[in-house]
């Protein structure tokens, strides 16, 4: 607007100069050439496995790749890729992340505390802040794809990460209950509102197939993601099935040997 003073503090107007202005800098040490996010409406449908599944399949494609756990009270991603030390800092606001077996490096609230089992109680403003430390104070150095595993809902951490994080694309993961489809509903209405596109929809624990006969079993029923999609006007649509294996991996800090090609595209 002709009159914006550019002090976003005096007004609520939301408007593109608003949002720009929001951005946080990477950390001078970072070049991050790509940013994908990886949403839920709701915990428990598997957000941090399809996170920690791109990651792997990215980095056996040969992409530099990272992982941001910004599921602060909740971070799950070290353990999936069996790193369990305390990230280094090069100096007071600059630090290391962590690097898995096969060179994906992580940065999460479990690789600062010395004790991985202490429960994290911080109120959302610590949360926000901690979140823009992750990419502010982070030397990501040369990375392809940062994929951010974002807390379950639309609470202050997932708007602070849409406000102050250049992000280039979100995955919506989901799960084929129909109350979860009304849930997504909410999280994609507000990437519209932040105006981030978003890249697919992944439906999680959408079938099992039976080791003896191959056949498909759509045990939580089959879902209308699908069509959900199509009315959103989102194109693209993974169905991962309940996989036994996937789990082994997860609780074993195994998920680098996890790849899923398929899964891939939605962010290539």
């Amino acid at each position: 607007m002709a009159e914006c003073s550019h002090d976003c503090s005096s007004c609520g107007a939301d408007c593109p100069s608003r949002t720009a202005l929001q951005k946080e800098p990477q950390n001078a040490l970072s070049d991050v050439k790509r940013v994908i996010a990886v949403i839920s409406g709701k915990g428990g449908v598997g957000k941090s496995t399809v996170t920690a599944t791109l990651a792997a399949t990215a980095r056996r494609m040969e992409y530099k790749v990272g992982v941001l756990d910004a599921d602060i009270t909740g971070p799950s991603i070290p353990k999936m890729f069996g790193v369990h030390r305390i990230a280094d800092a090069m100096d007071e606001n600059t630090i290391l992340p962590v690097e898995s077996r096969s060179g994906i490096k992580l940065m999460s609230i479990n690789l600062l505390l010395e004790d991985e089992t202490e429960p994290v109680i911080w109120r959302g403003p610590i949360l926000a802040g901690t979140l823009k430390q992750f990419w502010t104070n982070v030397a990501w150095g040369d990375v392809d794809y940062l994929f951010v595993d974002m807390p379950p809902g639309t609470g202050d951490v997932v708007l602070t990460a849409f406000q102050s994080i250049p992000i280039d694309g979100l995955v919506v993961v989901t799960s084929p209950q129909e109350l979860v489809g009304m849930i997504v509903a909410k999280a994609t209405k507000m990437a519209e509102m932040m105006n981030i596109p978003i890249l697919g929809i992944v439906e999680n624990l959408s079938y099992f197939v039976c080791p003896d006969c191959g056949k498909k079993h759509y045990i939580f029923g089959k879902s209308d993601v699908s069509a959900y999609a199509a009315k959103a006007g989102i194109e693209v649509v993974a169905e991962l099935p309940v996989d036994p294996e996937t789990a082994r991996l997860a609780d074993e800090g195994m998920m680098e040997k996890a790849f899923n090609e398929e899964l891939f595209r939605i962010v290539e």
